[in-house]
């Protein structure tokens, strides 16, 4: 398994089509929620990809948080015939390495869906919110404090 992490500029066009079709299978298709799913955000975010055998089977994207004062992650996925791999968590960790590296002294803020607030507990981060919707589906506001 490789981890490959570049910033858009980096990406080739291949790469950077490969993220895209992945993002919006996992996020509009198969969730079932029209939106704009690529966004000014990617023009200046760091992508993080899980691969095999060159294939990209996991991914996210750091980016800074919308309010400022803290950096981001999000679009969270793992390909739907990679699920249940223990990909998500070797995913996260990579993540939160290099924003550890880029942004030492930064918080991470996300916004999670609802139902993952669990498994992102597991990586120190607690809830800052109630529970709302984003395009239709239950999310929170999590925090990592830095240290």
């Amino acid at each position: 398994m490789d981890v490959v992490i570049k910033e858009t500029a980096a990406l080739t066009p291949e790469e950077l089509l490969t993220i895209l079709a992945a993002r919006t299978k996992v996020f509009v298709v198969e969730q079932n929620c029209a939106y704009q799913e690529v966004d000014d955000r990617d023009r200046q975010a760091v992508h993080v990809v899980l691969a095999d055998a060159g294939a990209l089977v996991a991914y996210a994207r750091i980016v800074p948080w919308p309010a400022g004062g803290a950096i981001s992650f999000g679009r969270v996925l793992v390909v739907a015939k990679r699920r249940h791999e223990g990909l998500a968590r070797r995913l996260v960790e990579a993540t939160l390495a290099e924003i550890a590296r880029r942004y030492p002294d930064q918080p991470v803020r996300i916004q999670a869906q609802a139902y993952l607030q669990d498994f992102y507990a597991g990586f120190g981060f607690a809830p800052t919110s109630a529970v709302y919707l984003e395009d239709g589906i239950p999310h929170l506001d999590m925090l990592r404090a830095v240290g």
